[in-house]
C-alpha cells in the first residue's frame, strides 16, 4: 500500500464486509491511477478508478493486454498455456474463439429463449418465494441463470447442481466458507495448471470431458455441439482449449448473472421507493435492468498487463507492470453518471461498465443476463409488493467477485 491509499484493496476480509466506495470515490478525486504495492511473491499493481482511464484501457489491447491473466496471481507461463480461457487472449487469437461462440449469444440469438426463460422463472418463483423469511440466493437467484445456460449449451439436467457446487468453490476460490482450498491462505502449488488454481478445477475439467464425448457421439443443435465442429485456421480445438472454454462458460455463465439478481432484490430493499415506482410503471424495465447491473457490478475488477511503457490517466506505466481497471469504482465516477450513488431505476443514458461495457472483452453473455434480470424483475413486480431484509446479507470474501453468499429476506405479496 502506498502513501495515496488509506485502505488495502487487497484486504479480502475487508471486502467480506462491504465495498469500500468512499475510499473509491477519495482515489478518483486525488489519484486516479495509483501504485500499490503487495507482498512478496508479487509485484505491486497500477489500480485505476476513473471510468474514462478504464475505457481507454479496455479498448487498447495493444499496450494493455489480458494474455498475463485477469486476476493479482502472476502466472508463469506453464500456468497460462495450462489454463489459458478466451478471457486471457488478445485479438485476433481471442476474436477467432470468439466469433465461434458469438451467434449463441446475439441479441436476435438470444430472443429465442425468452419464453422458456419466463415460464422457467414463473416456476421458480411459484417454488422459491414462501411465506415466511427465506434465502432469496438458494431459492431464486440461483436456480435460474444455471438452467439458462444448460439450455444453450446443451448441459444435462442432472449435472446441474454439480455445476453450481463447482462453480461456487472456484469463483469464491478466496473464501474458506465455500472451498476448503483457499488461495492466498493455503499452498496451493500443487494445483496451479488447474482452474482457478484449485483442484475443484480439475473436478470441472473432467466433468466437462464427459459432456464433451457424449456430444461427440450425439451432437445436438446447441452451443458445445457447435464448439465441437468449430475449425479455427482449420483445426478443431485442442482437449486444451474445450477443457478451458467449458469451465469459463459455465462458471462466468453462470455466477455473475446470479449476483445480479441478488442484488436486485438486496437494492429493492433498500431502496423500497424505487420498487414502488417500477411496480407502477412497466416501462421503467429496460432501465431498472441496466442501473441493476451497474449497481450490483458482479465484477469488480479486470486485470491487465501493460506490453510497453505508456501513459494512462497521468501515470507512467512500464512494460510489464499489472494495471486493475476497477468496474466497481468507475461505475460510481461523478465525471460520468449524475449522483452516481443514488440507486435510480429511470437512469439514462447508463453507460456501466458491468459486463466490460465495451472493446473485445464485452461479455458474451451480457444480452443473456440482461433478458435473464429484466425477466426476473418483471415477474416478481406482479407477485410481490414488497420486499424486506430477514436478516444481515452475506457477501463471499472476494475482491473481485461481488457474490452474495446469503440474502436472507422476506416479502409481503402483491
Amino acid at each position: 500500500m502506498t502513501a495515496a491509499a488509506r485502505v488495502d484493496l487487497t484486504d479480502l476480509d475487508m471486502w467480506a464486509r462491504g465495498v469500500p466506495y468512499s475510499e473509491f470515490a477519495r482515489l478518483r478525486a486525488e489519484k486516479p491511477v495509483a501504485w500499490f504495492n503487495e507482498p512478496t511473491p508479487n509485484s505491486g499493481f497500477w489500480s485505476v478508478h476513473r471510468y474514462a482511464d478504464i475505457m481507454a484501457a479496455s479498448r487498447d489491447t495493444g499496450t494493455f493486454s489480458s494474455t498475463r491473466g485477469v486476476s493479482f496471481e502472476e502466472p508463469t507461463d506453464d500456468d497460462m498455456a495450462a489454463r489459458k480461457t478466451i478471457i486471457d487472449m488478445d485479438p485476433p487469437e481471442h476474436t477467432k474463439l470468439r466469433k465461434i461462440m458469438s451467434g449463441s449469444f446475439s441479441q436476435r440469438a438470444v430472443a429465442v429463449y425468452q419464453h422458456f426463460v419466463e415460464q422457467l422463472t414463473e416456476s421458480v418463483l411459484d417454488d422459491g418465494l414462501p411465506a415466511g423469511p427465506f434465502d432469496f440466493v438458494a431459492n431464486v437467484a440461483k436456480e435460474i441463470p444455471i438452467r439458462v445456460l444448460a439450455r444453450i449449451m446443451g448441459l444435462p439436467e442432472a449435472n446441474l447442481d454439480q455445476f453450481i457446487d463447482l462453480g461456487d468453490r472456484l469463483i469464491a476460490n478466496t473464501d474458506p466458507d465455500l472451498t476448503d482450498v483457499v488461495w492466498g491462505r493455503d499452498d496451493t502449488d500443487a494445483y496451479r495448471l488447474f482452474p482457478f488454481r484449485s483442484p475443484y478445477g480439475k473436478q470441472l475439467w473432467d466433468l466437462g470431458r464427459e459432456i464433451v464425448r457424449d456430444k461427440l457421439r450425439q451432437p445436438g443443435d446447441d452451443l458445445l455441439s457447435k464448439v465441437l465442429q468449430a475449425r479455427v485456421d482449420g483445426e478443431a480445438l485442442s482437449e486444451t482449449d474445450l477443457d478451458n472454454l467449458f469451465s469459463i462458460l459455465v462458471i462466468a455463465g453462470n455466477e455473475t448473472t446470479r449476483i445480479a439478481m441478488a442484488h436486485a432484490v438486496l437494492a429493492f430493499c433498500e431502496h423500497p421507493d424505487q420498487w414502488d415506482r417500477l411496480r407502477g410503471d412497466s416501462g421503467l424495465l429496460d432501465t431498472a435492468t441496466d442501473e441493476v447491473m451497474r449497481w450490483s457490478c458482479p465484477t469488480h475488477f479486470m486485470r491487465r498487463t501493460a506490453m510497453t511503457d505508456a501513459e494512462l490517466g497521468g501515470a507512467n506505466v512500464r512494460a510489464g507492470d499489472k494495471v486493475i481497471l476497477w468496474y466497481v469504482s468507475g461505475n460510481r465516477d461523478e465525471t460520468e453518471f449524475a449522483d452516481p450513488d443514488v440507486f435510480d431505476i429511470g437512469r439514462t443514458p447508463n453507460r456501466h461498465l458491468s459486463f466490460g461495457r465495451s472493446g473485445p472483452h464485452l461479455c458474451l453473455g451480457v444480452h443473456v443476463a440482461r433478458l435473464e434480470v429484466r425477466i426476473m424483475l418483471a415477474a416478481m413486480a406482479r407477485r410481490v409488493a414488497r420486499f424486506e431484509l430477514a436478516g444481515v446479507p452475506r457477501r463471499i470474501r472476494s475482491n473481485f467477485t461481488n457474490g452474495l453468499k446469503e440474502l436472507p429476506i422476506r416479502t409481503i405479496s402483491a
